[in-house]
C-alpha cells in the first residue's frame, strides 16, 4: 500500500426550497429528478451510485459506494485516507448527522508545527506525516451502514475494487492534478517504486491502483478491521515510522466516528438542516441567511454588490 493521505471535508446540506433566485439578465435552470439523483465530483463515482439505486439500495447505499468510488478516481474528493460529515434526513423528516472528519494523533501537541522561536515551519501542518490525522472515512461508512445500509456492504465497496483492479480512463481535471503534485508525491513518500508518480498525465490516459485494489478489498472483507487492524494498519504505521510520523496503533484502534445532532433553523419559511460541530458549515450557513433574510437578495440581483447598514 503506498501512503497517500488526502483530506476530505464533505459537507452535505440537505434542505427543502425553490431553485436559487436569479436577475433578471440570468436565468438559472437546475436539474429535477422524479425520485433520486446521485451528485460526485466524477462521472464513473455518480455511475456507481445510480447502479446502486437501481439495483434496490436506499441513499445511504449509494454515498457509501461513491465514497470509495471516488477514493479510486478522484481522491481530492472523497477517500480513506480522510474524513467527514454527513448529514441524513428520511420521509418522514427524521434527521442525523455523522462525524467522521479526521482525528489528532494522541502524540499530537500544541506547539508541533512551530520553531523553537514560536514561528510557523511552512508545510509542515499540510505536507508530510505530522499533517496527517487518523483516517475516519471507513470508519464513517461502517457505521452509516450499521445504521442506515439496506445492501450488503460487500456490494458497496466492489465497485471501487474493480475501478482500481482494472483501471479507469483520467479526465483532464484528474490529470492536470495528479501533474500539479507531483513534486509533492516525491518529496512526501518514503517509497521509491510508484510507477504512477509522472508529471506527464493527460486527459484519456489509463491508470490502475492494485495496491488500492486490494486494501480495499480487506475493507470489503472485514469492514472496520480491514484498516484500522491487520496487514493495512501495519503497513500504514510502517510509513508513519519511516517518515517521522507519530500515529500509532492505539490511534487508530481507538478512532470512532460520532452520530450528533443536527443544526436546524428556519429561512423565509423553510427548514434548514445542517452540520453541527465540530463543522463550522452549519453555523455558518445559519449565520449567513438570518443575517439576510430581510434584504432584497432578489431585487438586488446576483454577484451585485450592495452597500449597507447592518445598524439601520
Amino acid at each position: 500500500m503506498h501512503s497517500r493521505i488526502y483530506c476530505l471535508l464533505l459537507v452535505i446540506i440537505a434542505f427543502s426550497c425553490n431553485p436559487p433566485e436569479a436577475s433578471e439578465s440570468l436565468h438559472v435552470q437546475g436539474t429535477v429528478a422524479d425520485s433520486a439523483m446521485v451528485v460526485s465530483a466524477h462521472p464513473l463515482a455518480t455511475e456507481v451510485g445510480l447502479k446502486i439505486l437501481h439495483e434496490g439500495g436506499n441513499a445511504v447505499d449509494a454515498a457509501i459506494a461513491v465514497q470509495f468510488a471516488l477514493a479510486v478516481v478522484y481522491p481530492a474528493a472523497g477517500n480513506i485516507g480522510g474524513g467527514g460529515f454527513m448529514i441524513y434526513r428520511d420521509k418522514e423528516g427524521n434527521t442525523d448527522a455523522l462525524d467522521f472528519r479526521e482525528a489528532a494523533p494522541l502524540a499530537a501537541r500544541r506547539d508541533m508545527y512551530l520553531d523553537k522561536n514560536g514561528n510557523v515551519i511552512e508545510n509542515l501542518s499540510t505536507l508530510g506525516h505530522l499533517a496527517a490525522g487518523i483516517p475516519g472515512t471507513v470508519d464513517g461508512m461502517v457505521e452509516a451502514h450499521k445504521k442506515y445500509g439496506s445492501k450488503p456492504w460487500e456490494q458497496l465497496v466492489q465497485p471501487a475494487i474493480d475501478l482500481a483492479a482494472k483501471g479507469f480512463t483520467l479526465t483532464q481535471h484528474e490529470a492536470e492534478g495528479l501533474n500539479e503534485n507531483y513534486s509533492n508525491f516525491l518529496a512526501n513518500n518514503t517509497t521509491t517504486y510508484q510507477d504512477w508518480i509522472s508529471d506527464q498525465w493527460k486527459e484519456g490516459d489509463s491508470i490502475k491502483w492494485p495496491d488500492l485494489a486490494k486494501t480495499l478489498t480487506l475493507i470489503r472483507d472485514n469492514q472496520r478491521e480491514g484498516f484500522y487492524g491487520g496487514e493495512t494498519a501495519q503497513l500504514l504505521l510502517a510509513e508513519m515510522h519511516r517518515g517521522n510520523g507519530i500515529m500509532t496503533f492505539e490511534d487508530l484502534e481507538n478512532y470512532h466516528a460520532s452520530w450528533r445532532t443536527p443544526v436546524t433553523g428556519n429561512y423565509k419559511g423553510y427548514k434548514v438542516i445542517s452540520m453541527p460541530p465540530p463543522s463550522s458549515g452549519g453555523i455558518a450557513l445559519m449565520q449567513l441567511l438570518y443575517m439576510t433574510e430581510d434584504y432584497p437578495l432578489k431585487k438586488w440581483g446576483i454577484s451585485q454588490p450592495q452597500v449597507h447598514s447592518l445598524y439601520g
